[in-house]
């Protein structure tokens, strides 16, 4: 987690265990040990016991240099399951070590361990990996930073060291009772006691927490590479009196554009240049929710330091004084994300945008709520769910991964995901008499082999509204367009940007409006599809899409790994 200067390789930040003095010596194959269990951590006045990664909050960096390959044997030495989930790694033909629980893979077990194969291939830059079991990467995620491969430059001016940014969620209960207890009750889960940057609350907080110091050199450029690891939250984020450069979203470089502030949404990841060009002195890192739904919201400051060696100390500015936009500023936040486009580089995959579509899926976000079915426990009479296409996803007892490449289990998942919604309506205009019909079911996309498929996600107005973020493992997508209102499949289209769209994992999709993105359907797995608001997720805010084998060895899924998976329990 600490200040890097340019080609070092922490290694120690895992537990890293090599075979031989030869493997040593090698630069594209790397091995590391990740024990998870219970440690004891204090902020707000409270100390609680939670889950983490080699006894660290966050946990340990994984650095390692493009197209190499990771194995990671994750010890579970904690009292439940979980599984691990490498952020924007495309894992190509790889899926059994992609990690969402119930779809590549069953839990790891307590007392048990697995090893995971991490495949690299054209990623560059910052990514992270993360629990991928109910609410446990609250407290278990940690950076997955790829350097460019040997005799490979970046493309810009290199930067004379670099940071990993990494912005939490900070509850004093646990976790995994979160989101059991509102499971249990139907209820939406509170909003965080606080947040963090690289484990620390700041000073902001009422009790005298301690806050992440950046020390830099005048005049020296520094590469932050911010991770947003919060649960529910997408946030604004910014130095106080300096200038920041974005360079790269999501593993892949941008064309550059200074701002004096970023917008990132839980999942993102983002790279940006910052010279220590002021007084020397200390200045505020901050960041806050950007926020635009119904729900309610923790809009607290947290701050960190970015400290000039030999600087006297002392107070600074109040951290409210820092330049950021309002928590409601949806037009900040657009004005953000129009500035990022893809850059023409070798260093990035060469640009393939889609123009003839094969598959087109249309899906309408919702939040709804549902009879409650267990009046004993329930508090209210219905419970939160949420859905795509009036689809509430349904997690599974039996990995579908598993049941899909074994073909003679069944009754797993079905293939009958809507690719459009069951019914049209206004889904930005004034839903509040309407109510729609939610069906509960584990129904899966299935894709041909190197179909080309477009993606519009609609926002609704349902529930408390707002913007989403989704992800999609296993693929790298193009975000061709976006707009407000009600997507129109005749005249928005008109308006895709294809000729520099940026490549990225995880897409904002805007408050009453809808985002259009674009990909080759050249994995073949199965793979995870889901909003990163966790609580939306845990609701069902999710589907699978499976792509089908192609025609020859090099375009099929891999063999399952000879050691075996995780197995279910009660199977």
């Amino acid at each position: 987690m600490g200040l890097c200067k340019l080609g070092c390789v922490p290694w120690l930040l895992g537990i890293l265990f090599l075979s031989s003095l030869e493997l040593l010596c090698m630069a594209d194959v790397h091995y590391y040990d990740l024990i998870v269990r219970e440690s004891n951590f204090t902020r707000l006045c409270t100390t609680k016991s939670m889950l983490v990664v080699n006894d660290s909050y966050p946990g340990p960096e994984i650095r390692v240099h493009r197209g190499d390959t990771v194995f990671v044997n994750v010890h579970n030495h904690g009292s439940y399951g979980f599984t691990i989930h490498w952020h924007g790694v495309k894992q190509p033909r790889n899926p059994w070590f992609d990690g969402p629980e119930f779809v590549t893979q069953c839990p790891i077990q307590p007392g048990t361990n697995f090893t995971y194969q991490v495949i690299l291939s054209d990623e560059i830059g910052t990514l992270w990996w993360h629990a991928h079991s109910d609410w446990t990467r609250g407290s278990v995620h940690g950076a997955f930073v790829i350097l460019p491969a040997p005799h490979e430059s970046y493309p810009f001016h290199p930067p004379d060291a670099d940071q990993t940014i990494i912005l939490e969620s900070w509850y004093n209960d646990d976790y995994l009772e979160l989101i059991r207890n509102s499971t249990l009750n139907g209820q939406a889960v509170g909003i965080p006691n606080a947040y963090a940057i690289n484990g620390h609350l700041g000073d902001t907080y009422e009790c005298n927490d301690t806050i992440f110091r950046m020390e830099v050199n005048y005049q020296d450029t520094y590469l932050l590479r911010i991770i947003n690891a919060a649960m529910n939250e997408e946030k604004f984020f910014s130095i106080a009196n300096h200038t920041l450069i974005v360079v790269a979203q999501d593993a892949s470089y941008v064309t550059r554009f200074a701002t004096d502030y970023i917008m990132i949404s839980p999942g993102q990841t983002m790279d940006v240049l910052v010279q220590a060009n002021q007084n020397i002195g200390q200045y505020y890192m901050v960041m806050r929710n950007f926020h635009d739904s119904a729900a309610s919201s923790n809009n607290n400051l947290t701050t960190a330091i970015f400290q000039y060696k030999n600087s006297v100390g002392g107070p600074m500015n109040n951290a409210s004084l820092v330049s950021l936009p309002e928590p409601d500023d949806s037009k900040a936040t657009s004005s953000f994300l129009s500035r990022i486009r893809n850059l023409r580089v070798r260093q990035n995959p060469p640009l393939r945008v889609p123009r003839a579509i094969h598959r087109r899926v249309y899906i309408a976000i919702s939040t709804n709520s549902i009879p409650c079915t267990n009046d004993s426990v329930c508090i209210t009479e219905n419970r939160f769910v949420a859905a795509l296409n009036n689809v509430s996803f349904v997690s599974p007892v039996i990995d579908i991964l598993q049941a899909y490449y074994k073909r003679s289990i069944n009754g797993v998942f079905t293939k009958d995901f809507p690719l459009e919604p069951p019914e049209y309506y206004n889904f930005t205009g004034d839903l509040t008499a309407l109510n729609r019909n939610v069906t509960m079911g584990t129904k899966i996309v299935m894709l041909h082999y190197g179909e080309a498929v477009e993606i519009v996600f609609q926002a609704t107005q349902f529930g408390a509204g707002g913007s989403h973020p989704f992800h999609l493992h296993g693929f790298s997508f193009y975000r061709v367009g976006s707009g407000s209102g009600n997507f129109n499949n005749v005249t928005d289209p008109k308006s895709y940007n294809l000729v520099d769209p940026p490549l990225i994992n995880t897409v904002h999709v805007p408050a009453s409006g809808w985002v259009a993105l674009r990909f080759f359907a050249n994995n073949p797995g199965v793979w995870f599809s889901h909003c990163h608001f966790e609580r939306h997720s845990s609701w069902g805010m999710d589907t699978v899409f499976i792509v089908k084998n192609g025609g020859t060895k090099a375009t099929s899924i891999r063999p399952p790994p000879a050691s075996g998976m995780p197995v279910c329990s009660g199977t």
